[in-house]
């Protein structure tokens, strides 16, 4: 012990360091419970924790423990916190064209038709005021070039409440839009009325409603100086809108490893603060007469920290910029101390402000993936600079060629240091890897620093002068070259690799190995690679559903002989069996497994498939369900269970899929072990909606069927005993994927 505590000693400096990451320990603790906490049970051992850090004697192993649970008990209250401050209704059942009234917060324009609104709403018919959405997002068929953010609006929308996982353990949307206090997602076919009869918008949706009307104009002189392609492109360089940019466009960036250009981040803040940066402090130090008397480099980082703060507004303020700007604030709030920019300490305070102001940013991937990038890549700038003073390296002189060798060097190595960071979190969170990103990034990134940033830069400051062509045109050159080497990149063979899902074991230890080597300075550090090791280590043990069934019993996956998944779905199940392949780490399409029904023997009753040693029966209709009742070794029914039906069987029908959504089946000799979307969600302020939606759907079965006077029995039909809400399922466009992939 006294060993640890003098090993502590030595890195006292690097202490402040741990505390984010603690503190973030103790929010993600709160997310994965799965009963809600209590709010006192939440705040109760913050004063223990407190008290005890006060009366324990400094120096000791014992403080630094106290330090220790100080720090998680923070992070798990403010979690409760803010949970109970976000908390809005949401929608307990699906709406079908019901009448919403609202103030437009946000149009978002969608690539090839259509818009997505989100609406803050004021009315909704037949809703209670108390059980009624905050705001609800909608996706139109129609542009409507006229709705601007700020409207009073009136539609009429299908509604659903936002989707729960895909299956067992995946992304949760629910949780996500339970946090941005959006409770209800659909679409609409008419076109949106104005309705003044609701009243003036709140005033901050004022203020935001001029600052997005500023957006849609900077939008609209891009596209018009920029048509087609490259406008949609330079739009979202300048404005954060993505919306414009073709799939096959999205698809080109994303499968090179380029994406992250495409949304407004750090690599964007940094170019654009850093540019307003070197060039003020350059002209300033021109001038004797000032640089001689003022402090010219403080002048030009509060003038870069303003300009950053212009672009964060202009950008449209997403996740991924706020957090860009936090950091580049802090790093010149650095300079005006007299504090180094790029130091380790920075990046920990901007974590810690968020963490503080958004408990919940430790479950968004571009969190996530942004700070790995910069903590490694800012580790990596101190290890080196420390190499360089030990070894008494001054500055040289240096000729072109070795100027450009090196500047390509430091290319390479940054993005060889930003992949291997955040290629753990890739791989958990998508399931992909792209091959060729540092061959992509090595000729984009320089062209996207040199010319586009620059470029962006430009045409902010010429747009009020009506300039704004030329640069647009200068800008222009350097999207091609990214978009060729986007196509050309991603067109090689193998630029994609799937990755099955990794344990989440493995995962945390890889994430916690790379901090361990990061932070810390002594040779200890080296425990980090150890861990990252045991994280590659134990990936791939992760054990892969024999059986999936979803969505209704409409969709339902087996486990071949060969290890790949046969499956069976119609098209409004894609978007489902899609997330399944990916978690499988299996490259091909919904639609092309789903095409011959390989591995199934169908006729009108339903359909017999093979998993291991288990007979698999669905059934869709009663020419059939005697045998199978008899005769299944795993019954999957989509319609509730008839009395008639008794079987030793495990048995999961409409009820248990409406209730407990995606079943994941595991074989583990002759038992079956079922893993459930609801239980790995449990019982949380965004799940309760589902759960009283189960129970909505079934004493709705339930009226129905004691309405008719009919006893639910062998030859039931689910729709002819759901009432008609529960019947029409709204198939919501979800586009959310790109934003999470984005950031």
């Amino acid at each position: 012990m006294g060993a640890l505590v003098r090993r502590l000693e030595t890195e006292r400096d690097r202490w402040f360091l741990w505390l984010p990451v603690l503190y973030g320990c103790g929010a993600g603790l709160y997310f994965r419970q799965l009963a809600e906490p209590p709010l006192a049970l939440a705040l109760m051992p913050v004063p223990i924790a407190l008290v005890c850090w006060l009366l324990l004697k400094r120096g000791t192993f014992a403080v630094s423990a106290a330090s220790v649970f100080l720090a998680m008990t923070l992070g798990f209250a403010a979690a409760k916190l803010r949970t109970a401050w976000v908390t809005a209704p949401v929608l307990e059942r699906s709406l079908n064209l019901v009448s919403v009234s609202g103030w437009v917060e946000l149009v978002e324009p969608r690539a090839g038709r259509g818009q997505r609104i989100t609406l803050r709403v004021a009315e909704m018919r037949g809703i209670a005021p108390e059980r009624r959405p905050y705001r609800i997002r909608v996706r139109t068929l129609v542009t409507h070039g006229a709705l601007k953010p700020g409207d009073p609006i009136r539609l009429r929308a299908t509604l659903a409440p936002p989707a729960i996982p895909a299956l067992p353990g995946a992304f949760d949307f629910a949780r996500q839009a339970f946090f941005q206090r959006i409770g209800g997602v659909g679409y609409t076919l008419s076109k949106p009325e104005l309705d003044e009869t609701i009243g003036p918008s709140p005033i901050a949706l004022r203020f935001e409603a001029q600052v997005t009307r500023l957006r849609q104009a900077i939008s609209a002189r891009v596209r018009e100086a920029l048509p087609g392609e490259r406008g949609a492109l330079a739009d979202a360089m300048i404005t954060g809108e993505r919306g414009g940019i073709s799939e096959a466009t999205n698809d080109a960036y994303r499968d090179s490893g380029l994406f992250h250009i495409l949304s407004i981040s750090g690599l964007h803040m940094t170019v654009m603060a850093g540019t307003v940066f070197l060039a003020l402090r350059f002209a300033l130090a021109a001038i004797p007469a000032i640089a001689l008397r003022f402090a010219v480099k403080k002048w030009s980082a509060v003038a870069a920290t303003l300009a950053a703060l212009g672009y964060l507004m202009i950008s449209g303020g997403a996740f991924a910029t706020v957090r860009a700007w936090v950091m580049i604030s802090i790093m010149f709030l650095a300079i005006l101390l007299d504090r180094p920019a790029l130091a380790l300490r920075n990046v920990a305070v901007s974590a810690l402000i968020i963490l503080l102001v958004l408990p919940e940013s430790l479950l968004d991937v571009g969190f996530q993936m942004s700070f790995a990038a910069v903590v490694s890549l800012v580790a990596a700038y101190e290890a080196y600079g420390r190499w360089r003073s030990e070894n008494r390296q001054g500055p040289t002189e240096r000729g072109p060629i070795t100027g450009a060798v090196l500047l390509l060097g430091a290319i390479v190595a940054t993005t060889l240091i930003a992949s291997a960071a955040v290629a753990p979190f890739a791989a958990y969170h998508f399931h992909k890897s792209q091959q060729y990103a540092v061959l992509a990034n090595l000729i984009a990134i320089p062209v996207c620093n040199v010319i586009v940033m620059p470029g962006v830069l430009a045409t902010l400051v010429a747009m009020p002068l009506g300039l704004e062509s030329l640069p647009l045109w200068v800008m222009a050159i350097g999207l091609d070259v990214m978009n060729w080497v986007a196509v050309k990149v991603a067109a090689l063979p193998g630029a994609v690799g799937r990755i099955p899902a990794i344990p989440q074991s493995a995962f945390l230890l890889m994430a916690m190995g790379g901090l361990w080597l990061c932070i810390w300075q002594t040779r200890w550090r080296l425990l980090g690679i150890a861990a990252i090791a045991a994280g590659v280590a134990i990936s791939p043990t992760l054990a892969r559903p024999d059986i999936l069934v979803g969505r209704d019993g409409q969709v339902l996956a087996v486990r071949g002989k060969d290890g790949h998944l046969a499956a069976l779905g119609p098209r409004n199940t894609w978007f489902e069996l899609g997330r399944w392949l990916e978690h499988d780490g299996d490259m091909r399409l919904p639609r092309d497994i789903t095409a011959d029904q390989k591995g199934f023997r169908c006729d009108a009753g339903g359909c017999i498939a093979r998993a291991g040693n288990v007979q698999v029966s669905l059934v869709r209709g009663s020419s059939a369900l005697a045998d199978d009742c008899r005769q299944a070794g795993l019954l999957i029914l989509t319609l509730p269970r008839p009395v008639a039906c008794r079987t030793a069987a495990p048995t999961i029908d409409l009820y248990a899929l409406r209730d407990e959504g995606t079943h994941a089946i595991y074989i583990e000799g002759e038992r079956l072990r079922v893993v459930t979307v609801a239980q790995m969600r449990g019982e949380r302020p965004w799940t309760a909606t589902r759960n009283r939606q189960a129970t909505a759907a079934r004493s709705a079965t339930n009226q129905t069927a004691s309405r008719t006077g009919s006893r639910i029995g062998m030859f039931a039909s689910p729709y002819d005993l759901l009432g008609d809400d529960l019947r029409r399922r709204p198939e919501i466009e979800d586009d959310d994927e790109d934003d999470q992939q984005a950031r």
